[in-house]
């Protein structure tokens, strides 16, 4: 049977979801509890790959395990949270269609990410704090022109297996929710390596008035990453929600 397994994690501490040969993966503390619960080797395939230190209020995530005897694992997301770390917890754990795929049956995922202009010693750890004055409706106006493309070359990390750098973007846009503190949400059907975090690095480069809704065009239809912003900090970066 194949399973769906939604979970959460603070990334603050791991080299990202994907199991990496010199370093603490998501994905590899899944799937050693999995194996160990469930007393054979279990694969799990992420429904996407969150850079190091990028943190998920929701990840989802198949596996495949056929128990003749006992059926569906019922009191397995019980157990797995107790031997999973802190940082990782597991939501629910469903059985779906064979043909599921947690990346490939994906329809759309979203993003936030968070800035501050403000020194707050309960920001630091989830927030990128910005010591200069940024024109956030400006910043709303370039956000708009990401709309109007779907080739983003500019904002992809160089040298990846990716077959097409295209992506159906649906909505980017900034928000405060409190005084002083700013989301963006990005929502697409697929994203690129670094993609967020370099699209968030262009967007502050508008903010400061350093470049025009023009140029942004530029750096877009250029398709070269050197000629986007540079990327922020992943410890800002949530991936908060995923579509079937």
């Amino acid at each position: 049977m194949r399973f769906f397994i939604t979970l959460s994690y603070d990334g603050t501490r791991y080299h990202g979801w994907q199991i990496q040969p010199n370093g603490d993966s998501v994905q590899e503390r899944l799937q050693v509890a999995l194996s160990t619960l469930l007393r054979q080797p279990i694969e799990v395939v992420g429904a996407g790959r969150t850079d190091a230190g990028v943190h998920a209020r929701m990840m989802v995530a198949h596996f495949d395990w056929e128990d003749k005897e006992q059926g569906a694992p019922i009191d397995l997301p019980y157990k797995l949270n107790k031997l999973l770390p802190q940082d990782i917890a597991v939501q629910d754990i469903r059985p779906v269609a064979p043909d599921m795929h947690a990346r490939f049956s994906a329809t759309s995922r979203t993003y936030h990410y968070f800035i501050h202009t403000h020194k707050d010693p309960f920001l630091q750890a989830y927030s990128w704090q910005v010591p200069y004055k940024l024109d956030f409706e400006q910043m709303n106006a370039a956000a708009k022109v990401l709309l109007e493309y779907q080739d983003f070359t500019s904002f992809s990390k160089a040298g990846t297996d990716t077959k097409t750098n295209l992506c159906d973007l649906r909505d980017a846009h900034w928000d405060e929710p409190s005084p002083g503190r700013w989301r963006f949400t990005i929502t697409a059907n697929r994203f690129l390596r670094n993609m967020v975090r370099a699209i968030v690095g262009t967007l502050v480069e508008v903010g400061r008035g350093r470049i025009s809704i023009e140029d942004l065009r530029s750096i877009i239809e250029a398709k070269d990453r050197c000629s986007a912003g540079e990327s922020v900090p992943g410890k800002a970066l949530f991936l908060v929600d995923i579509r079937y």
